[in-house]
């Protein structure tokens, strides 16, 4: 799904890439939107699996630079190809999937809270201002690396994601007391 779309990805096509039958996969998820409902989870926990150590410490501005880093190189590595896991399914299900939608908003929120956290923590600690609001600066965080992942993916060059969160990090940096 994450190489052909939900669109481009048939039944048939699970079956033979899994080495499984037609029943299993019925018995396992019930239809295509089942299968497409476990994609988003296992996608969601792989991607934050893999950004875990860094996530769990986005708690200074060296940190939020060292996760911008990761994906980058994560970016470079696959040569700028295939953007986001969960951002290519939301991008193809959010206006026809309604479930998958929830099942969206669920994945997206659980990405964006240790962003949350770590900067709740900066506040608390006094290296950001009263004023800073963690919950808005870290959905503009999620919003910079989606929308960088996406200019990445269609350019074929790290720069987009480099810029935009660069430019959230630095607005970050203005609550900096």
């Amino acid at each position: 799904m994450f190489q052909k779309g939900v669109g481009g990805t048939s039944i048939p096509d699970v079956q033979e890439a899994a080495g499984v039958s037609a029943s299993q996969i019925y018995h396992y998820f019930g239809d295509k939107q089942g299968l497409v409902r476990a994609v988003i989870a296992h996608q969601i926990d792989a991607t934050l699996e893999k950004q875990r150590p860094v996530l769990d410490s986005l708690d200074s501005f060296e940190a939020l630079e060292m996760w911008r880093d990761g994906a980058i190189a994560a970016q470079e590595a696959r040569d700028c190809a295939g953007g986001c896991e969960i951002g290519s399914l939301a991008g193809e299900l959010v206006e026809t999937d309604p479930l998958a939608r929830e099942d969206l908003v669920a994945a997206f929120n659980r990405w964006e809270a240790p962003i949350r956290t770590g900067l709740a923590r900066m506040r608390e600690r006094g290296e950001l201002s009263a004023d800073a609001d963690p919950a808005s600066l870290a959905t503009a965080m999620l919003a910079a690396v989606q929308g960088g992942l996406l200019l990445t993916q269609i350019r074929r060059s790290t720069v987009p994601l480099y810029v935009t969160v660069t430019a959230v990090i630095e607005h970050i940096r203005s609550f900096a007391t």
